[in-house]
């Protein structure tokens, strides 16, 4: 009888498969990605650090905070973790959920303030609430009608908001009439419907304005959502109405807490009905409904040792973060130093580079996934057009910087160091990857899916539409918040289109000289005072850092919620 063979380990013996390579490889993957998050959360740590100064406080300060709110919250995350993870679930999303609101009004504040006044955004508003009404109207009364209805979607959001047509577009648009055999319509321009409001001698004060133009949409959506989930529409007036009133006494207790009732109504706006929102499905659900008591928590911990270092005379840190340096203006003094002109460049340039650079890669990923050829001369030039897109990819930034500059100032003529020219050059850097991430999205889709839409009687677009998308869009979004992380902090690109190092004036408009934060903090690591370069610049890197998470931590929330309903 012959003997077993033995398992040697690393052999390749038919009695036994050898486990040790595998544990091999699962340890040094496991202390290689520990080693890459320790030495990243070491290095924010002493960003975190120089942006914050702690040290700068007194020991009681720091003895105080611990015992009134580190160790409370602590406990209570702890719990969560170990007993009742539902709960931990619940307690830190009703903790985020007003700090992103109040993030979000914080941005709406500084729009008001420097893009867009409120009596132009009541009229933009009302204007484009108008538009929607007039399509859904046609919808409903000529349902048949689609190529009447793509000229009232075309039409309707153009002369309320524009006017139709502008002045020097008269005799093109006569002409056109003209060779349709309907003469020249136009004599004299349409004017607008934002125009018309804004014409208006008497309107309400800005407070009441901007509690007609956000406070009433955005709690009447979320209360459409409640009454829908609990099937009663007075739950949903409820939220609505109390939102309202609770927005409209910022006008009283605004003040009397140190800020504008503009500023209280927005953050009420963005706060109360989303979390009432959540808070509703978390009681009629009651499953962890114990981290409701987490924010109490904080919130109390955190008064209560405001109350006490005030009280006991400690001193508080000293930071270089604080609110005056996100509201101030780039200094020669570190002390004085801000960056609220760039923040506000570039949270300008995000919101160009998602218009221009989503809607343009998530089509063109569409067309060469489902419509273009794959055959015949079509699709070998569609192949070609495939692997240059994959090659610029992988092209410097630099280099689309000297794209941009080439195209958009020299041959376009838009103005040098513009906030638009910056995010376009940032929006062609990135396109790739969005058409790249966005077309294996689609490829995933299993083909199955479209033959039995196809089997159905769907049309193409019908199945695209949806059946691809809706299961294609979690990895859609996965890739432009990889390209959207790249483009926040991205810097050749805009020291080839002359952004600005510095200004001391926010933008009023996408095509004002403006700055970003990647811009401004490369400028700060130039200069020679040391101050600059361990204090400001850490300020502006955390503060960089947080403005990233928060597009990052939107981004990531939307699409959970599609492979949720996918």
């Amino acid at each position: 009888m012959a003997a077993p063979e033995q398992d040697t380990g690393f052999g390749t013996g038919t009695s036994g498969v050898s486990r040790i390579r595998g544990t091999a490889f699962e340890a040094v993957c496991l202390a290689a990605t520990s080693f890459a998050l320790v030495t990243v959360l070491v290095l924010l740590l002493f960003v975190a650090a120089d942006a914050f100064r702690p040290l700068s406080a007194d020991p009681g300060w720091h003895l105080v905070y611990f015992l009134t709110l580190v160790v409370p919250v602590l406990g209570l995350a702890v719990y969560y973790y170990r007993l009742d993870a539902p709960a931990g679930e619940v307690a830190y999303s009703t903790t985020g959920i007003p700090v992103v609101g109040l993030l979000v009004a914080g941005g709406m504040l500084v729009v008001i303030v420097e893009l867009i006044s409120v009596i132009e955004l009541f009229a933009l508003t009302l204007a484009t609430a108008v538009s929607a009404g007039v399509i859904v109207a046609h919808g409903r009364v000529r349902p048949q009608a689609a190529l009447e209805r793509l000229g009232v979607i075309v039409l309707a959001p153009t002369v309320a908001v524009f006017g139709l047509p502008p002045a020097e577009f008269n005799t093109v648009f006569n002409w056109l009439t003209t060779q349709l055999g309907l003469g020249p319509v136009l004599q004299t321009r349409i004017t607008s419907l934002r125009e018309l409001v804004m014409m208006v001698p008497v309107l309400p004060a800005d407070w009441l304005l901007l509690l007609i133009t956000l406070t009433v949409p955005v709690a009447g959506l979320f209360g459409l959502f409640m009454g829908r989930r609990r099937d009663s529409r007075r739950d949903g007036l409820a939220l609505l109405g109390g939102t309202v009133v609770l927005a409209a006494a910022g006008f009283v207790l605004g003040p009397l807490v140190g800020i504008g009732a503009e500023a209280w109504i927005l953050a009420t706006s963005f706060t109360v009905p989303p979390l009432a929102f959540y808070v509703e499905g978390v009681v009629r659900r009651e499953e962890g409904t114990a981290g409701l008591v987490f924010p109490v928590v904080a919130v109390v911990g955190v008064l209560l040792g405001a109350v006490l270092v005030r009280q006991l005379g400690f001193a508080a840190p000293d930071p270089w973060l604080d609110v005056g340096f996100l509201l101030s203006p780039t200094s020669r003094t570190p002390a004085d130093a801000g960056i609220y002109p760039a923040l506000v460049g570039s949270v300008m340039m995000m919101v160009v580079i998602i218009v221009a650079t989503f809607p343009v890669g998530v089509g063109a990923a569409i067309y060469l996934e489902e419509y273009a050829p794959s055959t015949g001369l079509v699709g070998k030039f569609v192949t070609l057009i495939e692997i240059n897109i994959g090659n610029l990819a992988g092209v410097p930034s630099v280099v689309y910087g000297l794209l941009a500059l080439a195209l958009f100032i020299r041959f376009i003529n838009m103005p040098t160091g513009s906030v638009i020219v910056g995010a376009l050059a940032v929006g062609l850097l990135i396109l790739p990857i969005v058409i790249i991430s966005a077309q294996e999205a689609i490829r995933a889709v299993p083909d199955s899916h479209r033959q039995a839409s196809y089997g159905m009687g769907a049309t193409k677009w019908q199945t695209t539409r949806n059946v691809v998308l809706p299961q294609a869009m979690p990895g859609i979004l996965t890739g432009t918040i990889l390209a959207l992380g790249r483009a926040i902090g991205e810097t050749a690109p805009l020291l080839m289109v002359g952004l600005a190092a510095s200004v001391r004036l926010a933008p009023n408009g996408f095509f004002d000289l403006g700055a970003a934060m990647p811009r401004q903090i490369f400028s700060w690591s130039t200069e020679l005072e040391p101050a600059f370069r361990h204090g400001v610049l850490a300020a502006g890197v955390v503060t960089l850092l947080a403005v990233l998470l928060l597009m990052n931590g939107t981004a990531i929330v939307i699409r959970n919620k599609y492979q949720r309903d996918s």
